[in-house]
């Protein structure tokens, strides 16, 4: 059995509407553990049947964290999870239980199984201010540029129309002096160093995952998800903000302003998730710390077993 005492961690992963958080329940009980969500979404108050939160249900039978924990306009980075990851999977250490990481954003799970070395910059909003109105009156292009000449390795693999993406390269360098790349070529150095055993579920017959994103989607439309967006626009939260622009909430936001009919924001919905989960299993296929299981035809009880089988066996 793993240790918590040893500092060691255990992941559960794979994509969406696999049921990592049903079979993640269910194995807290098994092995005495907490959960840390890792999600990059799950963070946000306000954002509950969008990103599938744990139900009052799931927190009633274990103890879950890193949810709830932001506004959809407060600045949230991957530095700020994994401090917050760190701090929590200490505490849980600490009480003698078991750190249990579930959830499917990729550099979430990475933070808290590898020894990530992420630089904690915050927000500049001068310098933002300055690198947006640059982008407005000379062009996304102009903002490549200006990375490209201290960072043209990031420059050459960030989009040029994603300027957040490209202000926050800038901004890293100016704050640390050390390009956005060279960070992420130390972290690719250190490899896969941390104490963890990663799982991840996965269907052999890719329909049926797909129906299953279909039958999520259309059960969070029936729990209120309209509402919830309607909710979050009109409490101020705007369509440009970078959480509003996730899964769902950009599809029912563009129905809500009359750019898409009902059937075709569904549609979209539904397509761009099946995407995403084929993004997902790309990355998390790249991890040869994973151990699949195929959920085809099994219970989260039969699942947590599964897993709690191979832990014990080693």
């Amino acid at each position: 059995m793993l240790e918590a005492a040893g500092g060691r961690r255990v992941a559960i992963v794979g994509p969406t509407a696999a049921g990592k958080t049903a079979v993640g329940v269910v194995l807290a009980q098994r092995l005495n553990a907490e959960i840390i969500s890792a999600d990059s979404m799950q963070v946000y108050r306000g954002m509950d049947i969008g990103t599938a939160k744990p139900t009052l249900a799931e927190r009633a039978e274990a103890a879950f964290h890193a949810v709830d924990v932001a506004d959809p306009d407060q600045e949230w980075t991957l530095a700020d999870f994994q401090a917050l990851g760190e701090r929590v999977c200490a505490e849980i250490a600490g009480r003698g239980r078991l750190p249990l990481i579930v959830g499917g954003t990729g550099l979430y799970v990475r933070a808290l199984t590898t020894r990530l070395d992420i630089p904690h910059v915050p927000p500049d909003e001068d310098a933002r201010a300055r690198w947006r109105a640059l982008a407005e009156e000379r062009g996304n292009a102009a903002l490549q540029a200006e990375l490209a000449r201290v960072d043209p390795a990031a420059a050459a693999r960030i989009h040029g129309n994603d300027v957040k993406r490209l202000i926050r390269a800038l901004e890293v360098y100016a704050a640390t002096g050390i390009p956005l790349s060279e960070w992420h070529a130390r972290n690719q150095k250190r490899g896969m160093e941390q104490d963890a055993v990663l799982f991840g579920l996965h269907f052999t017959d890719r329909e049926a995952l797909y129906a299953r994103i279909d039958a999520r989607v259309d059960r969070m439309l029936a729990e209120g998800f309209l509402d919830e967006v309607r909710g979050l626009l009109a409490a101020g939260y705007g369509r440009g903000l970078k959480p509003m622009q996730s899964l769902g909430y950009r599809h029912l936001a563009a129905y809500l302003a009359g750019e898409w009919d009902w059937d075709t924001a569904v549609a979209e919905l539904k397509r761009d998730t099946r995407h995403f989960a084929k993004r997902q299993l790309i990355w998390f296929r790249a991890d040869p710390r994973i151990r699949w299981l195929n959920a085809g035809g099994k219970t989260p009880a039969q699942l947590a077993d599964d897993i709690h089988g191979m832990m014990k066996s080693g």
